[in-house]
């Protein structure tokens, strides 16, 4: 089945993340990225948070590809379950 792209949630200031969701099948599974691992594969310092959804769009595809590969790994995290991505991941 394939994992495809799901929706732009939004930048939650408070725990410096974007939240989006990826579709497997018939289900929505939430994903987050931190701020410092989009800055990270940006190359970018401190990106202001306005910013965030643009930053974001111009990085789905290789966010969503390492999310895709922690999904197949069964790297799910929290509840519900979810694939969260920090910098680490990007190294």
């Amino acid at each position: 089945m394939a994992f495809t792209s799901g929706s732009f949630q939004g930048y939650d200031e408070d725990r410096s993340v974007v939240l989006f969701s990826m579709i497997n099948g018939d289900s929505e599974v939430p994903c987050a990225i931190s701020a410092d691992a989009m800055d990270f594969i940006d190359g970018a310092k401190r990106t202001a948070p306005a910013q965030r959804e643009q930053q974001f769009m111009r990085l789905r595809a290789s966010i969503e590809s390492r999310a895709e590969r922690k999904f197949a790994r069964a790297e799910l995290e929290g509840r519900p379950a979810g694939i969260i991505l920090r910098s680490i991941d990007f190294r």
